[in-house]
């Protein structure tokens, strides 16, 4: 038997695949909502990419209040990062979607492209991954994080507390991981 090739489809999954078996269950409306869903995801990352080529290139938006120009010009106006990995270990490691850190000064800036409820604490996490990561102590940083989501920003300058916290979590967690891991290994 010769099966067709199929290169176009290579790294590639449908909608409708065996691998995401729970459309099986879908009604038309289920299905409806799925879609769409999954549509607003693959927009999300690709305004990411955009705004992420936008800050890179210092190619402003033009000046309205709308999300995605917004964050770009101030991302751009902060000299901020985009994308930037940030690593504690194999187990915990995140990127954030904008950053800079000058004159003790952590700033992180996250877009948001859907509707669904956001959560400040990712932002919390990713300061937790740069203070671990570049060795800097929360309670001597200033900080002020910012979500760009439904034209608005939410600003917030967190305890430095509630960062020490979260650090102290994940070193926490990863050693029990690494031990899991570790124990695992050796059987």
């Amino acid at each position: 038997m010769n099966f067709n090739a199929h290169s176009n489809l290579e790294g590639r999954h449908a909608f409708l695949s065996g691998s995401k078996v729970s459309w099986l269950n879908y009604d038309d409306d289920k299905l409806i909502r799925a879609w769409r869903n999954d549509q607003a995801k693959e927009r999300g990352t690709i305004l990411h990419e955009f705004a992420a080529q936008c800050i890179q290139l210092n190619q402003r938006l033009p000046d309205d209040p709308v999300t995605l120009n917004m964050y770009v010009n101030d991302a751009i106006g902060y000299k901020m990062r985009p994308e930037q990995p940030l690593y504690f270990s194999e187990n915990c490691f995140g990127t954030a979607d904008a950053i800079s850190f000058r004159k003790n000064f952590l700033r992180i800036h996250d877009l948001k492209t859907g509707t669904t409820t956001v959560h400040i604490e990712q932002l919390y996490i990713y300061a937790a991954l740069f203070c671990l990561e570049y060795h800097y102590d929360p309670h001597e940083i200033e900080m002020e994080f910012r979500i760009y989501q439904s034209n608005d920003i939410l600003i917030d300058n967190p305890d430095p507390d509630d960062i020490s916290d979260i650090m102290d979590k994940i070193k926490h967690f990863d050693k029990i991981l690494k031990e899991i891991q570790y124990k695992e290994n050796e059987a």
